[in-house]
């Protein structure tokens, strides 16, 4: 069963179409395959940066204490120590 599809007209620079038509034509998808891939990207780059956004604030509310830094460097120490140099 094919999903509905909404058609959407777009001005890009003629310099990013060509470069996006050359690399369309050696995949071998269509300019509609390759616009979703693109979109697709995008989002999930979007959803990514806010994620860290969110990690990062988090981070500047609560910073690690003396003791996790601590424990952090001993933990580090010791898997250093266990490996051949």
């Amino acid at each position: 069963m094919r999903r509905a599809a909404a058609k959407v007209a777009v001005s890009i620079p003629a310099e990013l179409y060509q470069a996006v038509e050359k690399a369309r034509k050696r995949s071998g998808k269509s300019r509609s395959a390759m616009m979703q891939d693109a979109l697709r990207y995008w989002l999930a780059q979007s959803e990514q940066a806010g994620l860290v956004s969110e990690y990062e604030a988090g981070y500047r509310r609560k910073p690690e204490g003396k003791s996790e830094v601590k424990a952090a460097e001993a933990s580090a120490g010791r898997l250093l120590a266990s490996m051949d140099w």
